[in-house]
């Protein structure tokens, strides 16, 4: 009885046109349209059981309106949402006669049977409520309900950040019912992909959409098997600005290490400064390009490789002008006289018979030891003609070795590591250049 009443007031409140017909008699009635009077709503209506309850599944058929992308976070592995979803489904019994529709308070809907319609993956959603709750609903002759409501939703969206910033993100906003399996509840785009509309005047500021596309799936649980409706959408990020910030940076910063090779080897102070401001200039631009995806570190990414690139032939330009001063000093040093005792010493020795000590010393070695299978002379005097143990003759063939391997590497032109540098660098960098755009682009 109470619910009679409440129905009444409420038909009283949002209808009053028709308040006085159904009262009367029915002066809409005589014109061939009469409303789903609540006394079709509360005696025999329960909001708690489906439409077609213990019969076929529910036909909800839906339409999204993308009203704004706000952020995509490559930290979190998310993106946010604003969206207006449209539910349709019918239900007999709220048919009424004529061909109009109503649209009624969106209070009424606490006494109707909605769909319990989720958004799969999703972190946080809230129903706009400024200034009053975004929120329709609508009513046709034919017992079709149209529920629709203002929704912002921040979704999980699994990326992949080994191409970033050239990368290309593919993300999903999904929808489901939480209870009711695909023996009771069926979802269906209303109209394909033109179900979706907004996506193609959305405009985003790190990211371009290429393209997206509607797709009709289900899902298994072990609660059963649901209908589940794909909106999947990819998002290519625009690199025109790292480029700006980053790219272009660390290139300059290359080239600038490579003016030392036209600085002389004796302007130690200028060439020095060069190689350390460029290493400390690279360090800070590998710092800041990180601290903005500091949860992310984990990812080996593409602008990663090429920071590393670029600190790798800069410190190069360094090593190499460490390597080529340090030949050059010890080719000065091997040429420059010895002065004071050092050349009295030498002259010295010069004047005594060096060749009359080395043949008296050997005659009295040979007559102090004498054997018939080694025949020593000042003429043969080496390794293996020794008389020394087999691991001392291993010694000085290693030695031998050593000073043959160091003489091959030993930098007779220090004049010349600048020369080549010159060259070998720039093209270093340029074929390494074409391999990394072309893989991280085209791969």
């Amino acid at each position: 009885m109470f619910c009679r009443c409440f129905s009444f007031f409420g038909l009283c409140l949002f209808l009053p046109t028709q308040r006085s017909s159904l009262g009367h008699g029915s002066s809409l009635q005589d014109r061939g349209t009469s409303l789903p009077g609540f006394e079709n709503l509360t005696p025999g209506y329960n909001k708690y059981l489906r439409p077609n309850f213990g019969g076929e599944p529910v036909q909800i058929a839906m339409s999204l309106d993308i009203a704004s992308i706000s952020s995509v976070s490559e930290s979190d592995m998310d993106f946010t949402a604003t969206v207006s979803l449209r539910q349709r489904w019918t239900d007999p019994r709220l048919v009424f006669h004529g061909n109009r529709s109503f649209t009624l308070d969106a209070r009424l809907l606490e006494l109707l049977w909605l769909p319990d319609t989720y958004i799969v993956g999703s972190k946080s959603s809230f129903l706009h409520d400024v200034p009053v709750g975004s929120r329709l609903l609508r009513l046709f002759s034919n017992g079709t309900v149209l529920y629709a409501s203002r929704i912002t939703t921040t979704v999980a969206c699994n990326m992949d950040l080994s191409k970033y910033p050239m990368d290309t993100q593919t993300c999903r906003l999904q929808l489901e019912s939480w209870g009711y399996d695909e023996s009771d509840v069926t979802f269906s785009w209303l109209g394909g992909s033109s179900s979706v509309r907004g996506l193609d005047e959305l405009r985003l500021a790190r990211f371009r959409l290429q393209r997206y596309r509607t797709l009709l799936a289900s899902s298994q649980h072990d609660t059963g098997s649901y209908s589940r409706l794909i909106l999947q959408f990819e998002l290519r990020r625009n690199v025109l600005y790292f480029i700006l910030e980053t790219y272009v940076p660390s290139t300059l910063l290359v080239m600038l290490s490579w003016v030392s090779f036209w600085i002389t080897l004796d302007s130690v102070p200028a060439r020095t400064c060069i190689g350390v401001t460029t290493v400390l200039s690279m360090t800070t631009l590998m710092i800041s390009s990180r601290s903005s995806l500091s949860k992310t570190n984990c990812f080996i990414k593409a602008i990663d490789v090429y920071l590393g690139i670029c600190f790798s032939f800069i410190f190069g330009a360094l090593v190499e002008y460490a390597v080529a001063h340090y030949s050059s000093s010890q080719k000065c040093a091997a040429k420059v006289p010895q002065e004071g005792p050092a050349n009295d010493l030498t002259e010295e020795m010069e004047e005594v018979n060096i060749t009359n000590i080395l043949n008296n010393s050997i005659t009295s070695y040979k007559q102090k030891i004498s054997f018939t299978s080694i025949d020593i002379s000042s003429d043969n005097v080496n390794c293996s003609d020794l008389t020394m143990k087999s691991h001392e003759k291993i010694k000085c063939v290693l030695r031998n070795k050593m000073h043959r391997i160091i003489g091959y590497f030993t930098i007779q032109n220090p004049g010349n590591v600048d020369h080549y540098s010159k060259l070998l660098f720039p093209l270093f960098f340029m074929v390494i250049n074409v391999f990394y755009w072309t893989y991280y682009l085209y791969f």
